[in-house]
């Protein structure tokens, strides 16, 4: 089936968090179907957990989140999207093109790289909004006393 050139891929998929482990696994075979069926591999699957989303989307405020990697023909990713679009259970998804030049172990440790270093800025902003907080409940002096 596959007439193009295979290339290297990454995505984020966002899930509704509502769904079971099993529904999700079974989200992944036909994924991973998909890709097979298109002369493609998956490289890399990781899961993020349950998010929050930035804005809601169909009133759904967190989601499970799911990172990969693989290797396909673009008219593998024409018939992913195409798929995920009529799933209700994909809230979003992103498909990126890869450099080839680059393999997919150095792009994933690259990402690998930057998802340590969003999380220790994350965890310095969260320690300074607690610090905040805490110096806000000093400062209020007891009221009725």
């Amino acid at each position: 089936m596959a007439t193009a050139n295979v290339n290297n891929y990454e995505s984020v998929i966002i899930l509704d968090p509502t769904l079971s482990e099993d529904q999700q696994k079974d989200f992944f075979k036909k994924h991973q179907a998909t890709i097979k069926e298109y002369d493609g591999e998956i490289n890399h699957l990781d899961t993020w957990g349950q998010r929050a989303l930035a804005n809601p989307i169909k009133k759904v405020h967190r989601g499970t989140y799911f990172h990969t990697t693989f290797t396909a023909n673009s008219n593998c990713v024409a018939e992913l999207e195409r798929t995920m679009l009529i799933n209700d259970s994909v809230l979003r998804f992103i498909h990126v093109r890869l450099d080839n030049r680059t393999p997919i172990a150095k792009h994933l440790e690259q990402f690998k790289e930057a998802l340590v270093e969003s999380n220790r800025r994350t965890q310095e902003r969260e320690a300074k909004i607690q610090a905040k907080k805490a110096m806000r409940k000093v400062r209020k002096p007891s009221v009725g006393k």
